[in-house]
C-alpha cells in the first residue's frame, strides 16, 4: 500500500510572527513533547490507513523518518513532481496534500517496492502494479552517444507501437507494400496515355528504393532481392502482397506470418512527405549558385603593413 504526499511531513511554521517567553525548563520540555506528539500523530495516521510505503514530494522530518522506520514503513522524500504524477498513474494512488486527511481509498498498490543498485546509482523500483497507466524503461549504454542512439530508437519504437494501437491499421513490413504498390502502379501506367504514364512509372520505380535499401543495409545483393520480391508478388498467389525480404536468408517470405508489420499511418506519411518534397523540387524555376569570396591576402592590405609599409606612420 503506497501513500503519496505533496506536502512536507513536518511541523509547519506559523504564518504569523509570535514570541513565547519560557521561564521554566519543564515548560520547554512540554513544548518539545507536543512537537513530537504532532509528528507521531502523522505517522499514526499513515499507519492507520494501512500504508507501508510513503513517497513525499517535499521534506520529511528526521523524527518522522524515525517513527516511520519503527512502524515498518518505507519512506522516500523530495521526489520531483513529474515522478509523483507517474507513480500515481502507475499505482492508482491519489496525491494527498494534507497528511491527516488521507484515507485508505487514496492508497496505491504494487507487489513490490525495492531500492536496487544500477551501476553506480541507487534506484527505486515499483513493480507488480495492477493496470499501470505509466511505466519506466531503464536504458543503459557505454557512452553518451550510444545512450542517445538507444533512447532515440526506443522512443521511435514506442511511438510506432502507439500509432498502430491507436489506428488499428498495419501493413506488412520489410518492403512488401512498396513492391506491391510498384507492381500495381506499373500495371495501371500501361492503361494511361501521354506523359502521365511516364510520371506514374517514375513514381512506381521510386518506391523500389525502400526494399533496395533494406537489402543493401543487410548485406544482401539488392538486385537479387528485388527480383525475388517481384517474383513472389504474383497476383495468382495467396497473400502474395504480404511477401517481404527475410534479412537472414535473403528470401521473400510472408511478413504477416513473421509478425513483421508497420503502422499504416507511418507508411502513408512517409510516401506523402517524399512526394511533397519531389513536387517542391520540380517547381524550382532556377538555382542561383554564389561563388565563394576569395580569401583575403593580409599583405595586400595597407593597414596591415603590406608592401611599402604604408600602414606604419610616424616611424623613424
Amino acid at each position: 500500500k503506497i501513500a503519496l504526499f505533496t506536502t512536507a511531513l513536518e511541523n509547519k511554521k506559523p504564518e504569523v510572527s509570535a514570541e513565547i517567553s519560557i521561564s521554566d525548563p519543564l515548560t520547554m520540555q512540554s513544548f518539545l513533547n507536543e512537537e513530537d506528539a504532532t509528528l507521531k500523530a502523522m505517522v499514526d495516521k499513515i499507519a492507520s490507513v494501512g500504508a507501508n510505503v510513503v513517497f513525499c514530494q517535499k521534506g520529511v522530518d528526521d523524527l518522522v523518518q524515525h517513527y516511520l522506520a519503527k512502524a515498518g514503513i518505507l519512506c522516500f522524500r523530495r521526489l520531483k513532481e513529474s515522478d509523483m504524477i507517474a507513480i500515481s498513474k502507475a499505482t492508482g494512488g491519489s496525491l494527498v496534500g494534507e497528511v491527516m486527511e488521507i484515507q485508505a481509498k487514496d492508497l496505491g498498490t504494487a507487489d513490490e517496492v525495492a531500492e536496487k543498485e544500477v551501476g553506480a546509482e541507487s534506484m527505486c523500483f515499483i513493480t507488480g502494479c495492477k493496470n499501470p497507466k505509466a511505466v519506466s524503461i531503464v536504458i543503459r549504454g557505454g557512452t553518451e552517444h550510444v545512450l542517445a542512439e538507444v533512447e532515440r530508437a526506443m522512443m521511435d519504437a514506442i511511438r510506432v507501437v502507439g500509432v498502430a494501437i491507436e489506428d488499428g491499421k498495419v501493413v506488412a513490413g520489410a518492403g512488401a507494400p512498396e513492391i506491391e504498390t510498384e507492381l500495381r502502379l506499373a500495371e495501371y501506367a500501361s492503361t494511361v496515355g501521354g506523359r502521365e504514364q511516364l510520371a506514374i512509372e517514375a513514381f512506381s520505380k521510386a518506391l523500389e528504393i525502400i526494399p533496395w535499401t533494406i537489402a543493401e543495409n543487410a548485406g544482401i545483393d539488392s538486385i537479387d532481392a528485388i527480383i525475388k520480391l517481384k517474383t513472389a508478388h504474383d497476383k495468382k498467389k495467396k497473400d502474395a502482397a504480404y511477401y517481404g525480404l527475410d534479412l537472414d536468408t535473403g528470401e521473400a517470405v510472408d511478413m504477416l506470418e513473421r509478425f513483421v508489420i508497420e503502422p499504416l499511418r507511418v507508411k502513408v506519411q512517409a510516401i506523402n512527405s517524399a512526394a511533397e518534397v519531389a513536387n517542391m523540387v520540380l517547381r524550382i524555376d532556377d538555382v542561383i549558385a554564389s561563388r565563394r569570396a576569395p580569401p583575403m591576402n593580409p599583405m595586400a592590405d595597407p593597414s596591415m603593413g603590406g608592401p611599402g609599409m604604408s600602414g606604419i606612420g610616424g616611424m623613424m
